[in-house]
């Protein structure tokens, strides 16, 4: 077996192959003399920033000692934060999370270390260090898993809004980890939990879990906006607009269960903001926000109800949006709903179409509802098309929002795919015969959409 020498042992090998002396290799490394000598004699102990000039200065990668350090640095030493500290942000910097992994271990068992790691966790969490942040959170989570706190309570909700990806079965998972813990955050981190909790359960077409959370949320934003104190920190929007975003989100709940007069209250609510009394500018911008949504989501309402009379002044209006696909889908859900011919809409927003790409974002309503409105775009165009008897491009659109379907594993939007296929499929080539996987056939309704941000 392989010794592997020790670090100050490799420096020294080093120096003699190279023939550089100690003085010029402090000139290569920025150290004095006196520092390489006492770190090659074993005199001296070595800094994380001795370490990186070192290690630059042998030409070698930047976290090449990194395990040898900890074996002889860390663990024969005294626990040092000032020494440890450093040495994480490196290994965070150039993904070692073994090496995390392994300096955690040394120091869960002392309670003093976990508020540390804590901070330091956070601190990777905003510098986007996202794995190494998750690692640190789950040891802290681990650790403090007996305690009703308020820092496991954060732990868990950093972990949800790290662990949300595309797929959607893993998505669900994750929520319900994480919904236990949301009643232990304070008060205004709740409103962001529970705003990015109500979209992702949004996205997967939880709907009893929608209209279960935005109460929840509405209830607590209510609370907030009434205390009349100063809070130690701010949510990311004002109260408010927690309230009447609550309101919406029960409307679309609604929708999408069919309960439509329940969802036409909520609706009602969402308009009406006369209650709001600040007059900053960011409540201004936000009022002016809401009002454009409301706007719309009339629009909306009263197209889906059967008034297709609107879909002009609907089309006109959403052509200034920068986001289109949720409204167009609501044109093409009428279109199918109703029978309507969309074509010449269609191909007015053909460009806006075409350039689609997929939003990248921290939000969680940009990162999947968006995603999932753009899926139901597709399956909605497919079902359009193919009742038209267009089918060479009906079945296109049809792959489209199956094949995006499978990649968000949203299962739902998968087995309505299969079951328009089925449909249809007396209609279809033998190519397109052979993509299906005969899925057993599931056309859920799926709800219509109205318009937030």
């Amino acid at each position: 077996m392989e010794i592997t020498p020790m670090i100050r042992a490799e420096i020294e090998r080093y120096l003699k192959q190279q023939g550089i002396t100690m003085t010029e290799f402090g000139h290569i490394t920025d150290l004095n003399v006196g520092t390489v000598s006492g770190i090659v004699t074993g005199n001296r102990s070595i800094s994380v920033n001795q370490l990186d000039r070192i290690t630059a200065g042998m030409g070698l990668s930047p976290d090449y000692f990194y395990e040898r350090y900890i074996e002889e640095c860390i663990k024969e030493s005294p626990l040092n934060w000032r020494k440890i500290s450093p040495f994480l942000y490196g290994c965070a910097e150039h993904g070692r999370l073994d090496c995390i992994q392994s300096v955690v271990s040394l120091l869960l068992d002392t309670s003093t270390y976990i508020p540390l790691l804590f901070e330091l966790a956070e601190d990777f969490f905003q510098k986007a260090y996202q794995d190494a942040a998750a690692l640190l959170y789950e040891n802290v989570a681990e650790s403090e898993r007996k305690q009703h706190s308020e820092r496991l309570a954060v732990c868990q909700y950093r972990l949800f809004s790290i662990r949300i990806g595309k797929d959607q079965i893993q998505n669900l998972q994750t929520a319900a980890r994480f919904e236990p813990f949301v009643d232990r955050l304070d008060e205004i981190d709740q409103l962001d939990a529970l705003k990015d909790l109500v979209n992702l359960y949004r996205a997967l077409s939880q709907w009893d879990k929608v209209y279960q959370f935005a109460q929840i949320m509405r209830k607590r934003a209510k609370i907030c906006y009434g205390m009349k104190q100063e809070f130690h920190k701010k949510p990311s929007r004002p109260p408010f607009v927690y309230i009447a975003y609550a309101d919406l989100l029960c409307a679309y709940a609604c929708d999408a269960r069919g309960h439509y007069e329940q969802g036409l209250k909520h609706l009602k609510a969402h308009t009406d903001l006369s209650w709001v009394k600040e007059k900053d500018p960011e409540t201004q911008h936000w009022l002016g926000l809401f009002q454009g949504w409301a706007k719309i989501n009339t629009y909306v309402n009263r197209l889906m109800s059967g008034d297709v009379s609107v879909l002009p002044d609907y089309v006109e209006y959403i052509s200034g949006e920068q986001e289109i696909f949720a409204e167009l889908l609501n044109v093409v859900e009428a279109a199918n709903r109703y029978n309507l011919d969309i074509d010449h809409i269609l191909e007015r927003f053909e460009p806006q179409i075409a350039a689609y790409q997929e939003p990248l974002s921290s939000d969680t309503y940009i990162q999947q509802v968006l995603p999932e409105e753009y899926v139901r775009f597709w399956y909605k165009m497919a079902k359009y098309s193919l009742n038209k008897g267009r089918y060479p491009y009906g079945f296109k659109c049809l792959i489209n929002a199956y094949e995006k379907a499978v990649t968000i594993n949203h299962g739902l939007l998968i087995g309505n795919c299969v079951g328009l296929f089925e449909r249809y499929k007396a209609y279809a080539t033998p190519e397109i015969l052979a993509w299906n996987d005969l899925w057993e056939r599931n056309d859920q309704k799926d709800g219509f959409n109205l318009s937030n941000g």
